[in-house]
């Protein structure tokens, strides 16, 4: 299980990195968002971590080189932006086959259905924007609006606007955070940090699980009791 908690944690890509950890987050913004296997990587974590390691004090402090704060804010939008679009672009070349392959240990139909199910439950515009803030549903959301045929040019509007708030967020927040903890204590905080972002982030599939377990235990059968409705929500938790 190392790897597996290797591969999520920001701090050990951007010290595997190192010197070239700007241009790394770059590489893994655009995979996240625009590869189907990306989905497995830090984003919101990642975005933060990156903010707070542009502080040059609490690179230092943590062994490694600061990372380029003027490239993040320009590079990483448009690399979040790039990566959406080609999602989209896959989506409405190939449609539904780009998704017709048995679950395995990257691949899971699941992850499909929920992106589905949040597009349709708050319309395309809202559903490209909010997606970005929730794992997995972030990765999926892009090639499953253009196989439900929304148009490249209100696509890229809605990317573009979900795209800049996402990013410019959370690393102007991990910078100021850089900017006001102490570069020789930064190791602990860090992780903690990292796990409340990512709680935040997953704050909004936990709350439509609820609302569809309540909705469905409302359901009535024929003998008068309550059954219970599965749903990739459910499914998930």
């Amino acid at each position: 299980m190392d790897w597996l908690l290797n591969l999520l944690d920001p701090t050990w890509w951007l010290t595997i990195l190192g010197a070239f950890a700007t241009v790394g987050v770059l590489a893994i913004i655009f995979a996240e968002t625009g590869l189907l296997l990306g989905f497995f990587l830090p984003g919101d974590s990642l975005l933060v971590a990156a903010g707070i390691f542009s502080s040059a004090s609490v690179a230092k402090g943590m062994g490694i080189e600061p990372l380029s704060f003027p490239v993040l804010l320009i590079g990483t939008p448009l690399c979040a932006i790039a990566g959406a679009q080609l999602g989209h672009f896959l989506g409405a070349r190939f449609g539904r086959k780009l998704f017709d392959k048995p679950d395995s240990r990257l691949f899971k139909r699941e992850h499909v259905d929920r992106a589905e199910v949040f597009f349709e439950k708050f319309g395309p515009a809202k559903a490209v924007i909010l997606a970005r803030f929730v794992p997995i549903v972030r990765t999926f959301m892009n090639p499953v609006a253009g196989v439900l045929e929304m148009t490249s040019k209100r696509f890229f509007l809605w990317n573009v606007v979900g795209g800049v708030v996402w990013v410019e967020g959370l690393i102007l927040l991990g910078h100021f955070l850089g900017g006001q903890v102490d570069p020789k204590q930064i190791d602990r905080y860090i992780l903690p940090g990292v796990f409340l972002i990512v709680f935040i982030s997953l704050i909004p599939i936990i709350v439509e699980a609820v609302k569809h377990r309540r909705a469905a235990k409302a359901l009535p059968i024929p003998n008068g009791k309550h059954h219970r409705v599965s749903s990739s929500f459910d499914e998930q938790l």
